[in-house]
């Protein structure tokens, strides 16, 4: 006969973020298919998809991360999507407004996701740690012995 027992019954900690290299490999490979992808579908010349498509793998890849992570992730995708999103192709360039903006949004989405895996992990503990509610303390009766 199998008996069910419970293996962990004692509090788990926060799960562990994942390593930074393995972060910025991720940007570096997802970043390179997401824009091998718009290239192979006309993208070329239309960066705001490309965009918000490296904005939400940055903050996916946040989720995993470290904060100190994020920096690395933003300027990853904004190369890729600097060089390869923007005619011409292959050729990295500089306009203030543009890359500044493309740059705080990457930056954003990946301190966001980061941010917000945090704060689910940690209610999350917090929740498992907490000791669950007994029944309404009742003062004794008269005559009652407890």
């Amino acid at each position: 006969m199998v008996e069910w027992v419970r293996i962990g019954s004692g509090g788990r900690a926060v799960p562990e973020p994942v390593a930074t290299p393995f972060v910025w490999s991720g940007a570096f490979g997802g970043a390179l298919v997401l824009m091998a992808v718009f290239t192979l579908l006309g993208g070329v010349g239309r960066p705001t998809p490309a965009l918000v498509a490296l904005s939400l793998m940055a903050a996916l890849l946040g989720v995993w991360a470290r904060f100190v992570a994020a920096p690395g992730t933003a300027v990853l995708c904004w190369l890729f999507l600097n060089g390869f999103g923007i005619p011409p192709a292959g050729t990295l360039s500089w306009t203030v407004a543009r890359d500044t903006f493309w740059l705080a949004c990457l930056l954003s989405a990946a301190l966001t996701g980061t941010a917000v895996a945090r704060v689910v992990n940690a209610r999350a503990a917090y929740r498992r740690i907490t000791p669950q509610q007994g029944p309404a303390y009742r003062p004794p009766a008269d005559g009652d012995p407890f």
